[in-house]
């Protein structure tokens, strides 16, 4: 398997698989492809493991697009503008914790599945909700970044605290909970949520620029109503 991303505002990777390789995304993630792929969905992993990619905000059904014939190409957009940012799980054997939405696509020996949270604080109040979705295997994941991504490697005890929303993946060695913002003129006043997220090291933490969903929610009350 080759790949190459391109553009930047709304980027795309372009696969290349040789026969019998295979990608897959969650339904509705491919962009274009040439022919020589097939595509068949399922519900990758069993049915158990596909309701619980529900409440990760992923779909139920995953597609996968098998190439017929070396050379096929298929390709993976954002749905957001942002960053693809791809991860080898083979240089990180324990996996990757991901925030719901972060997840683009990724080979066939990448498996993807729920994880709690360690503290159940975290999962009612966090960003990333009280279900994180991991990855692990062997092969190339492609993770969806919003705005721009940066990389942290952290060293043992040391503590990065994040606005809500902004964390996409993390080691598993990376320990993760809220952190409630002190003084009610800072809650009240200050602009920010009510929570900040407390990852302590070691380990790899990408994070991302932008939030989506904050950006969402500051253009809402700009819309003209009725």
């Amino acid at each position: 398997m080759q790949y190459k991303i391109v553009g930047q505002t709304v980027p795309v990777v372009e696969v290349e698989l040789n026969k019998g390789e295979s990608m897959y995304t969650q339904s509705g993630g491919m962009t274009y492809q040439t022919e020589g792929i097939e595509m068949k969905t399922n519900a990758r992993g069993g049915i158990m493991k596909s309701l619980g990619r529900v409440f990760t905000g992923e779909s139920i059904f995953m597609a996968n697009y098998i190439a017929q014939k070396d050379g096929a190409m298929v390709a993976f957009a954002t749905t957001v503008p942002g960053n693809i940012m791809p991860v080898d799980l083979a240089t990180i054997p324990d996996g990757i914790n991901l925030q719901k939405g972060a997840f683009l696509c990724a080979e066939d020996g990448v498996e993807i599945s729920v994880t709690f949270t360690k503290k159940f604080s975290a999962g009612l109040f966090g960003g990333e909700g009280f279900i994180l979705q991991k990855a692990q295997g062997k092969g190339m994941l492609f993770l969806e970044i919003d705005g721009d991504p940066i990389e942290k490697e952290l060293m043992p005890g040391e503590v990065l605290k994040v606005d809500t929303g902004n964390v996409v993946a993390f080691e598993k060695t990376v320990s993760y909970e809220i952190e409630t913002v002190k003084g009610l003129g800072n809650i009240f006043l200050g602009g920010e949520g009510l929570f900040l997220t407390k990852l302590v090291g070691p380990g790899k933490v990408i994070l991302q620029s932008q939030n989506f969903g904050d950006f969402v929610g500051r253009i809402i009350p700009r819309l003209p109503s009725k």
